[in-house]
């Protein structure tokens, strides 16, 4: 039998976030395991797309011959409602879903119902659909009525890489995340500010350039603050393992993570984590190795860095748990052959 899939995706598959970076692995690991795998880029714009870059991408998508089978990204599928009623019977469309549109921080309460209902009527004309998180398999059956029974949850998988020592005077904190408003950096400098009298020195790792109003106010706010001096902002880094290696606390305030592949990473390397409870990040983060706060808490957030900061006991204690919760997640070898086996079986 052959194995040929289409996978579909918006925008630049090398951009350095967690979904693309999901995307690349899985391409890599089903061609690993005989797939034959076409990419097909869809173009700029999604999930908020002007007229003619829809028009573009449906056209793309409808140049596929009949009975194809096709793995879209869900960042531009969520918005192809209409294309998707009128092809599903024509092909074999798989969505794959790093979390629900309109779960993004910063939406108006009308953009949010408009991708609800888009991104519903999109899953409907779907053979099955793969998400990345357990938490997301159930906002997809409770609220987006997509039958558990074709839903296929693929984790991140997580790569070896070098466990943090820490123990430097001063402690490192780390925040690896796209400068975006749902990452929550201006949540972790107000915590910053709320303990500077402690001894401490962060890092913050992202790419500017996709919001870069956010980033400029980030920047803007670390100067108010009086931070500049020890916070770094290093933009985009080809590899962030290695800046964890050197941390001795991860951070990051997300409002909302579909899974959080950044903090598996944490926890591989052996590092306790100050997050909040949002979206997937209880199930990533074990109680154990992590302290979780409420979204936007941030004297809350600052008082979970400081307990950290000053008890080196417990902060051992929360780095060991990290690294026994690390070592029990999956690889990409295992993401891929679980998405392999929900594309062997789309009929």
């Amino acid at each position: 039998m052959k194995r040929a899939v289409t996978f579909a995706f918006p925008g630049l598959l090398d951009l350095n976030t967690g979904g693309y970076a999901y995307d690349r692995r899985l391409i890599d690991g089903l061609r690993a395991l005989g797939f034959t795998v076409d990419l097909l880029a869809l173009g700029e714009g999604f999930p908020s797309p002007d007229a003619k870059a829809l028009a573009g991408a449906e056209a793309r998508l409808s140049a596929l011959p009949k009975d194809s089978l096709l793995l879209i990204d869900g960042l531009a599928f969520g918005v192809l409602d209409a294309w998707a009623e009128r092809e599903a019977m024509r092909l074999r469309i798989v969505a794959l879903v790093h979390h629900p549109l309109a779960l993004e921080t910063g939406l108006s309460e009308r953009a949010r119902a408009r991708l609800r209902q888009s991104e519903t009527r999109a899953l409907a004309a779907t053979r099955h659909v793969v998400v990345t998180s357990p938490m997301t398999a159930r906002t997809l059956a409770e609220d987006y009525g997509v039958a558990p029974e074709t839903i296929t949850v693929a984790l991140p998988g997580t790569d070896p890489a070098p466990i943090a020592t820490g123990g430097k005077r001063p402690p490192h904190i780390v925040s690896i995340g796209t400068l975006t408003r749902r990452k929550g950096h201006d949540i972790l400098l107000a915590a910053l500010k709320r303990i500077e009298t402690l001894d401490w020195r962060a890092t913050i790792v992202g790419s500017r350039d996709l919001d870069p109003a956010t980033a400029g106010s980030l920047l803007a706010q670390a100067a108010e603050l009086g931070l500049l001096q020890r916070v770094v902002f290093t933009g985009e880094c080809p590899d962030t393992r290695a800046i964890l290696a050197t941390g001795d606390v991860f951070a990051l305030a997300s409002r909302y993570e579909g899974y959080g592949m950044v903090f598996a990473e944490a926890l591989s390397q052996g590092l306790p984590i100050v997050a909040c409870a949002a979206g997937a990040v209880p199930e990533v983060v074990p109680e154990t190795a992590g302290i979780l706060v409420p979204v936007d808490e941030t004297q809350a957030f600052a008082a979970a860095l400081a307990r950290l900061l000053t008890d080196p006991a417990e902060r051992q204690t929360r780095a060991a748990a990290a690294l026994e919760a690390g070592r029990a997640l999956p690889g990409w070898p295992e993401t891929a052959r679980r998405v392999a086996a929900v594309l062997e079986n789309v009929t």
